[in-house]
């Protein structure tokens, strides 16, 4: 043999031997051929000599990360599987505190799989991620930072490969990989490093942008639930949502925000707020994730974003609402928070929003403008409107009943009134040609508020009539029912129905009628408490007033005489004792009278339907006080209307077609409720009748009035009116007068002093209701003192008359002036 061949023999066992040991044992793990895999038997030789000597971990680590990155640049793809195999089980078995230095070598090396452009790499590098996030370190690491990997796996989920199955299995990479530096960062004492907004803008829009697909498969609405794990596999979308879940069930009070408002960002970004039913989804998720507790963060945030977006398209804002309405919905059943207020203030600001938007559409078709976008906006702004008032009606319907009169009180004040100088829609821009328009958007948010109202009172059950409806709401409420606006008063009475029915009697009086048996209802009622008492003592004749104005309206239809006759059946059943019977029952004949005499020139479908309205109703309250003989008449009268005159009868007054007579004045006293025959009868009961015989005459205040101003519209339009040809020419007189502008400027100055003169009027009595009592007697008490002086102060420059008369100058001319004996006055203690 020669001798060059034994020295590079010798040479090559002589460097071998003098390797480490660590190099040679990681060295003997890789076999000659990499399909063969890892050589398990000096893998267990290396896992040994880790264990026994830990403080090698940092060199045996950076010893793989240094093959790994060789093989990674020379596309040894089986030497990077063996090298990555060894490095999980190294880091498996090895817990110790020389640990750290050897996962920064373990970190570095998965971060070089990442960076390939290979997906077999990239995915290997985040299964070895995932399983390294699950290991429980003893001590934290305040060093460690994991911006590369937020930024690398956020970009996976991204991945758009041209290849569908290659790209699905890069983006499920990036969302374990998300999975796992979130397990890993909320585990570590430093874990707020994730929650910072330049990670949490990274995170969220990659998992949203993968649960976007989640049409694909059964949506998961609600509490999370299981899925399979072949799902979350296989399913990009169903393992992003479980990721999201558990990301925001890990949010504290602190980080809450920053995970909510990226959500904001991509749904903005992508355009799905319309449709919004990804951004419902999304919520959803959000709400049932989150502890209960922080419910109401996530409110703020969708009332917030919604007065960023106040100025976007109205689908864009119905979309943003429905999502808080299911965010309410859900928070509802737990910790709502203090924002309550705040939500119905917002809420409330963007339907007068709305209701201007709309205004505005309305101005822009008047002035030959109008077209089909016009058209679809408007429709667009009550889809938002009706929107906000199911969002008020559900969240007010959720409430305690202590916050819900607050928030009733709160709605109230926020209904505007016709004539005054608050609450008037910001459209002065469209100048005095558009006042009118102004008035149909004040007349709109009139409807829009009531509508919400409603729905907060639903449900709304009180012990005490008092505790409903105190004055301080009362007043407000019964104003708009004087509007002249059929509309408006049916939703006054429909939101006094909720108050006032507090045994869900109300279905069962639905629709007027002559209801044969009264008894069959199963009317539920309990004895008049003290209190209820106090207040129809107080505010009856208020109710009665209301009622009796509302029945003589010119634009009543049907609906406003059914909700008139459930008003007087309801207060029957809560409210009325004999005496508020009496009222009633007075109150009912005055609507009879009102009819036939016909003093307001009401069309005579209304007369009829007056007297249909006074027939179901004595019907009802008869047979509710089981009076026979009260009974027995208002039967009789029923019975001979149907015979001779069925329109006096709701069943068929409020046909389509229904024959209506020429005048009332021509028909028999049978057909009427005669006060005579009511007295008698309930005298015979017992019933203290005395006040029956006085005609019940409502009280019409300023207050009143003021409530029933009319809109601009009726105000500036002048309308000539034209004798009627049926008039004899011998009763006209001939007194023609020129219509000029002079006269037409002197009409419209007269009305604007009556206005004037009615508004002072209100102040007064506005000022004596609700000034302090030491202030009204001082300036009582003053103009007394002003009027004693100007007395005194008469009496001392004139003299009393005399006989012998009184000396007068008149032009120049001193004249005596006598005044007779018999003519002057003398103090009372001087005659005798």
């Amino acid at each position: 043999m020669p001798v060059s061949s034994l020295s590079n023999g010798g040479v090559c066992c002589c460097c071998s031997a003098l390797r480490p040991r660590y190099k040679r044992l990681v060295d003997n793990i890789f076999p000659e051929d990499p399909k063969d895999g890892l050589v398990k038997a000096d893998m267990e030789k290396l896992t040994f000599y880790a264990v026994s000597a830990p403080e090698k971990l940092d060199r045996i680590g950076s010893y793989l990360a240094e093959r790994l990155s060789r093989d990674v640049v020379r596309h040894r793809s089986g030497y990077v599987l063996i090298a990555m195999e060894a490095l999980d089980q190294l880091l498996m078995a090895c817990h110790s505190q020389s640990i750290k230095p050897f996962v920064e070598s373990f970190l570095h090396m998965v971060a070089k799989l990442l960076e390939s452009g290979e997906p077999k790499l990239q995915v290997l590098g985040t299964n070895s991620f995932v399983k390294f996030a699950n290991i429980e370190e003893d001590t934290p690491s305040y060093h460690r930072r994991y911006d590369f990997f937020v930024s690398r796996f956020s970009a996976m989920c991204h991945s758009c490969h041209s290849d569908p199955e290659i790209r699905t299995e890069i983006r499920i990479a990036g969302i374990r990989g998300i999975q796992g530096v979130v397990r890993k960062t909320v585990n570590d004492e430093l874990r707020a490093t994730i929650w910072e907004p330049q990670h949490m803008d990274k995170i969220v829009p990659s998992l949203l942008f993968n649960m976007q697909k989640i049409e694909e498969v059964d949506s998961r609405i609600g509490p999370p639930s299981s899925p399979s794990a072949a799902d979350k596999e296989e399913n990009p979308a169903v393992l992003a949502e479980n990721c999201f879940r558990e990301l925001l069930g890990r949010a504290t009070f602190g980080n809450m925000n920053n995970a909510v408002r990226p959500v904001f960002a991509h749904l903005d970004h992508h355009k799905l707020w319309d449709p919004n039913e990804f951004a419902v989804h999304c919520f959803k998720i959000i709400m049932y994730s989150i502890q209960a507790q922080y419910s109401h963060h996530v409110i703020q945030e969708i009332l917030g974003h919604l007065d960023a977006r106040k100025n976007d398209s109205p689908r864009v804002r119905a979309g943003i609402i429905q999502v808080l309405l299911e965010a309410v919905a859900i928070a509802a059943k737990g910790s709502i928070g203090p924002t309550v207020l705040e939500v119905f203030n917002t809420l409330l600001k963007h339907l007068r929003l709305s209701v201007e938007f709309e205004a505005n559409y309305l101005q822009g078709g008047s002035v030959g403008s109008a077209n089909l976008s016009t058209s679809s906006k408007d429709n667009d702004e009550k889809i938002v409107q009706n929107a906000i008032i199911q969002t008020i009606g559900f969240f007010g319907s959720n409430l305690p009943d202590y916050q819900r009169s607050e928030i009733m009180m709160f709605i109230m004040g926020k209904v505007p009134v016709f004539g005054t100088s608050t609450h008037i829609l910001d459209i002065s821009q469209l100048g005095y040609h558009f006042v009118c328009f102004r008035d149909l958007g004040t007349r709109r948010i009139q409807i829009m508020l009531l509508r919400s109202l409603l729905m907060v009172t639903s449900g709304y059950k009180a012990k005490t009539i008092v505790t409903a409806l105190p004055g301080s709401f009362l007043d407000p409420l019964l104003s708009p029912s004087l509007m002249e606006d059929s509309e408006l008063r049916q939703l006054v009475l429909e939101v006094m129905h909720n108050l006032m029915d507090r045994h869900d009697n109300r279905a069962k009086l639905r629709g007027i009628r002559i209801i044969p048996d009264v008894a069959d209802l199963k009317i539920k009622r309990e004895k008049i408490c003290r209190q209820d008492t106090s207040f129809m003592k107080k505010n009856g004749q208020q109710l009665y007033r209301h009622i009796y104005l509302g029945c003589k309206e010119e634009d009543n239809v049907q609906k406003n005489y059914e909700l008139l006759y459930t008003s007087l059946a309801l207060i029957t059943i809560e409210l009325a004792n004999e005496e508020v019977v009496i009222d009633l029952i007075r109150l009912a004949i005055a609507l009879q009278d009102s009819a036939i005499i016909n003093e307001d020139n009401l069309p005579m479908f209304h007369r009829c339907g007056i007297m249909a309205l006074v027939a179901a109703y004595l019907n009802f309250v008869s047979q509710m006080i089981a009076v026979p003989a009260f009974c027995q008449h208002v039967s009789k009268v029923i019975e001979i209307r149907t015979m001779e005159a069925p329109y006096f009868l709701p069943e068929h007054i409020f046909r389509d077609k229904c024959m209506l007579p020429k005048s009332l004045e021509k028909h028999e006293k049978n057909l009427y409720f005669l006060t005579n025959k009511i007295a008698e009868s309930l005298g015979g009961s017992g019933y203290s009748v005395e006040r029956l015989s006085v005609p019940y005459v409502p009280q019409v205040t300023d207050e009143d009035r003021l409530s029933r101003r009319k809109s601009i519209v009726d105000t500036v339009s002048i309308q000539v009116d034209i004798l009627s040809n049926s008039v004899p020419s011998d009763d006209v007189v001939s007194n023609t007068e020129e219509i000029t502008f002079e006269a037409l400027k002197k009409a419209i100055d007269t009305n604007g002093m009556e206005e004037q003169e009615k508004e002072k009027r209100r102040l007064v009595i506005e000022k004596f209701q609700k000034a302090p009592f030491e202030e009204i007697a001082a300036q009582c008490e003053s103009k007394l003192l002003n009027t004693s002086v100007d007395n005194a102060l008469f009496f001392f420059h004139s003299p009393p008359p005399s006989p012998s008369g009184t000396l007068t100058i008149t032009s120049g001319h001193a004249q005596y002036q006598s005044v007779p004996v018999y003519e002057m006055k003398f103090p009372d203690l001087c005659v005798y």
